[in-house]
């Protein structure tokens, strides 16, 4: 495995810790009847969006503490339906109990990073998809969830303030995902993709905002 790039981990970790107390502060001023309320995802209530976050963090700390221990640890030991029931049991508790358990898996998991050394950021372990991948992209891809369902609650919190670090991370990886999906002759972003400032760009690959006269973008 190729040796992580600490500094990169620094900038994601400081942008992942400064989007948690974002969404704590979101969380915080949320009511029991608005914890209940659609969010932007279908079929997901705003309580549904803030328990996968908690559980989401959970499943990260058990690939980070294995990695410490020098082993291989599943984000969801019971797959995807073991993540699918953890979304949904929580998601109806009273704010005051959701919000409270969301802010202890936030800090356990921070705690984790901050406390990692070598043997940890050297380790990998197994998203719930069962993809194999480092743990030096946990802090990334924990900020990834956090920055977009942050928009998904509905609390008016935009595209258009996503952080800059994660919006030129996740435009290159998108990029390389439609070039990977895509026959040769058509790996580059279509023109009218292009033309897009790129925060808006992003929204629309991620299917986080719809603009008249062209496709839906590909999704998460």
């Amino acid at each position: 495995m190729d040796t992580p790039d600490l500094r990169l981990i620094d900038r994601c970790v400081e942008a992942c810790t400064a989007s948690h107390q974002r969404l704590l502060e979101v969380a915080d001023g949320l009511t029991d009847r608005q914890l209940r309320e659609p969010s932007r995802l279908p079929g997901w209530s705003r309580g549904h969006v803030l328990n996968h976050l908690r559980r989401n963090a959970d499943g990260f700390a058990l690939m980070c503490a294995a990695a410490q221990r020098g082993e291989v640890g599943m984000q969801y030991p019971g797959g995807l339906a073991e993540r699918e029931e953890g979304i949904r049991v929580g998601a109806d508790d009273p704010a005051a109990t959701l919000v409270a358990n969301l802010r202890t898996s936030i800090y356990e998991l921070e705690a984790l990073w901050f406390r990692g050394d070598g043997t940890m950021w050297m380790g990998s372990g197994v998203l719930g998809t069962g993809a194999t991948v480092p743990v030096s992209d946990v802090p990334y891809r924990r900020l990834r969830e956090v920055v977009v369902h942050l928009t998904d609650l509905d609390m008016g919190i935009e595209y258009d303030a996503w952080p800059d670090l994660f919006v030129r991370m996740e435009l290159d990886r998108q990029k390389m995902a439609w070039a990977a999906s895509h026959p040769m002759g058509l790996t580059q972003l279509p023109g009218y993709a292009m033309k897009l400032p790129e925060k808006q760009r992003l929204a629309w690959l991620l299917q986080r905002t719809h603009i008249e006269g062209i496709p839906e973008g590909p999704g998460l």
